[in-house]
């Protein structure tokens, strides 16, 4: 008897099924770990408070991306701004900055990401709520010091 055997009381075929389950279950069971909409909520909700607050500055921002509104996406973003993009990273000092420089700072390939998330697909952690795989990061800014009031912007953007 080889010291590499797995177990030899069970035949082939059973391991070679059980291993096919095994598999089955690993890629199937992966539906098992996507997320709904309320599940994104309630993460948001629990780490920055305002999740409802969320909703719209992600729309504006969904959509401005797909039509290349420099001007709206500007207008979400808080200041200064960080933008990697080029192999270089940027400090944006105000919105028309951005604007100006808006084609070299936001990539056709960023526009287009941000411009299909799905709500679902949103990474939200402690830093904040990641669009398109980290190329934007949305967060709650406070409006005040005591962070009674709060406000959702662009926080990075990561091309």
């Amino acid at each position: 008897m080889s010291v590499y055997s797995i177990c030899p009381e069970i035949s082939m075929s059973r391991l070679s099924a059980a291993l096919l389950l095994f598999g089955a279950i690993l890629v199937g069971g992966s539906s098992a770990l996507a997320q709904s909409d309320s599940d994104v909520y309630n993460r948001i909700e629990e780490l920055h408070g305002d999740a409802a607050g969320f909703d719209r500055p992600l729309r504006q921002l969904v959509k401005a991306m797909r039509s290349g509104d420099a001007e709206t996406i500007a207008g979400l973003a808080e200041y200064p701004l960080m933008v990697k993009a080029n192999g270089e990273t940027y400090d944006v000092e105000n919105a028309e900055d951005f604007i100006d420089n808006f084609d070299d700072l936001v990539t056709p390939e960023t526009r287009s990401a941000v411009g299909r998330q799905q709500y679902e697909d949103l990474f939200v952690n402690s830093d904040g709520d990641m669009l398109a795989g980290g190329a934007i990061w949305m967060g709650a800014i406070c409006d005040d010091n005591a962070c009674e009031a709060s406000h959702w912007a662009i926080t990075a953007i990561n091309n």
